[in-house]
């Protein structure tokens, strides 16, 4: 087969129109658990007491950074093995991905040995991302149905 180089000066292909709504997808769901830490916080205090309260936004803190985390260890690994941006080593990825398991457990541990009776709050908050993921599914439904995509 007879294949030519692609040309520079050809315009580029136009986006599909969902690409820019989807790429976003990230960035929303880390401010719904933001926005989720803090309303369903305020109502656990409300409900169940300080202490619950507390292990919940503790649970949450520590769902936050192992979503953070593990989403900046695939951009990282993706990276690796598409040989594109900023190389990265293959020790490093792996050694920054088994960290963050040891610093999560040991937090969880600094509450758990702390604060005994905040552990139903600690292991709700842990739910947090499935929450946030939630939210932008029905986000997504509600745009599709309206935008008619």
């Amino acid at each position: 087969m007879n294949q030519e180089p692609p040309n520079p000066s050809a315009p580029a292909p136009s986006p599909i129109p969902g690409d820019a709504f989807y790429s976003g997808a990230l960035d929303r769901i880390r401010h719904s658990m933001i926005a989720l830490a803090l309303a369903l916080s305020a109502a656990a205090w409300w409900k169940f007491g300080r202490s619950t309260a507390l292990g919940f936004l503790c649970g949450c803190v520590i769902a936050y950074l192992n979503f953070h985390w593990l989403k900046n260890g695939v951009s990282g690994l993706a990276n690796r093995v598409t040989d594109t941006g900023k190389p990265q080593s293959g020790k490093g990825i792996v050694a920054r991905f088994l960290l963050r398991y040891v610093l999560l457990g040991a937090a969880a541990y600094g509450i758990l040995t702390s604060f005994p009776a905040s552990l139903r709050g600690l292991f709700a908050g842990l739910f947090l991302p499935v929450g946030a993921i939630a939210c932008e599914a029905l986000y997504e439904v509600y745009a599709g149905l309206t935008r008619g995509e």
